[in-house]
């Protein structure tokens, strides 16, 4: 923590050199607060959602449908979590590549989020499901202030968090216990 006008003041995790409303492919991870399973359960490698699991999963299945820069590639609500890879097209895009990703690469300030960023679509999803949920009577349910996110550079890379999250289920009993693995 630093100091910012004699408070102190949390570091923020987002690449420093990267604007996050370039175009491009985010792999997220958005926890519960405390990692409270909120959202169902896994059995027999599957996942039940719960009646707060069906909103946080119609919530982000919107995020796409409400904003025409933004689609949505693979993605699975878990018990404490969500992982999904969120592709902004914010200026014409015509393929997937390493090339191309960089040529987004820019030095900019990340003290302020702007319109259709990452980090924006991220805080709308969550504000929404956190109403809604309390609204149908959770009133204890919480997200964790922050998000993980992985900028996509490369196409073996997209192939693995994909599998990573399709397998998320399957892997349900080794991650569990295990909060670095609700990572890559």
């Amino acid at each position: 923590m630093t100091l910012y006008k004699n408070k102190y003041r949390i570091e923020s995790t987002r690449c420093k050199n990267w604007n996050y409303t370039s175009n491009g492919y985010y792999f997220v991870t958005i926890c519960t607060h405390n990692r409270e399973y909120f959202f169902g359960e896994v059995e027999g490698n599957e996942m039940y959602l719960s009646a707060i699991g069906e909103i946080a999963a119609e919530e982000w299945h919107k995020t796409a449908q409400i904003r025409p820069n933004v689609e949505l590639d693979e993605w699975i609500v878990m018990p404490n979590h969500i992982h999904g890879i969120i592709i902004i097209k914010n200026q014409p895009i015509e393929t997937f590549s390493r090339i191309e990703i960089e040529t987004f690469h820019r030095n900019v300030s990340t003290s302020r989020l702007k319109s259709d960023s990452l980090g924006a679509i991220i805080g709308q999803f969550k504000s929404v499901c956190t109403k809604r949920i309390r609204e149908a009577g959770f009133s204890n349910f919480g997200w964790q202030t922050r998000f993980y996110d992985h900028i996509i550079r490369e196409q073996t890379s997209l192939e693995n968090i994909r599998k990573y999250i399709v397998n998320n289920p399957m892997k349900w009993e080794l991650d569990r216990h295990n909060d670095t693995n609700l990572y890559i």
